[in-house]
């Protein structure tokens, strides 16, 4: 009886199995989202934020992002600061219309998570982690991060003036499915 029994089980886990598969969530990003930043001399809002949003915290390894911040979406609430913003001293919008951040490794860590991967900025691309936390509510959820940006690290400006070369950075993302 157990010989029969051991390989009867075996089949029925195998059959079992090729119809188990790992579904990812996709996440469309609402409106309503943020991307705030602040430093001395400068602070503001990026209104423009579109990408491909894919996490489920039951199976971290198949989560990614892919998303990008038209630059020219710019607020520092002064039209000439949004006009030097965008200008080629500093982040040059007509050479360099986007932010964008891949990252295709997420994490689980004591205060949330955090996505690894790379930012490009001002045509300059560089690891780079953001953590964040992920909080559902309904049919949807919304991703919250606070980091830091040193802009001279991707060629922005000149370091040590009168804006600080560290930015921080405040991310709000309300997404659904």
């Amino acid at each position: 009886m157990k010989k029969v029994f051991y390989p009867f089980a075996a089949a029925i886990i195998l059959l079992a199995s090729a119809f188990t598969f790992v579904s990812s969530q996709n996440w469309k990003i609402a409106e309503g989202h943020s991307i705030k930043f602040s430093g001395s001399g400068a602070n503001g809002i990026f209104r423009d934020l579109k990408g491909q949003v894919i996490f489920d915290e039951k199976n971290l390894a198949a989560s990614k992002f892919d998303v990008t911040i038209d630059v020219t979406s710019i607020n520092t609430g002064n039209g000439l600061k949004n006009t030097h913003a965008k200008g080629s001293k500093w982040l040059d919008a007509s050479k360099y219309p986007t932010i964008h951040f891949i990252a295709s490794k997420v994490n689980k860590t004591a205060a949330g998570y955090e996505a690894q991967g790379e930012l490009e900025l001002h045509g300059v691309k560089k690891p780079f982690t953001v953590p964040f936390t992920f909080a559902r509510n309904g049919g949807g959820g919304t991703f919250n991060g606070n980091f830091d940006v040193n802009r001279v690290d991707f060629g922005i400006g000149e370091a040590g003036g009168r804006v600080d070369d560290v930015f921080k950075l405040n991310v709000t993302v309300p997404v659904t499915q």
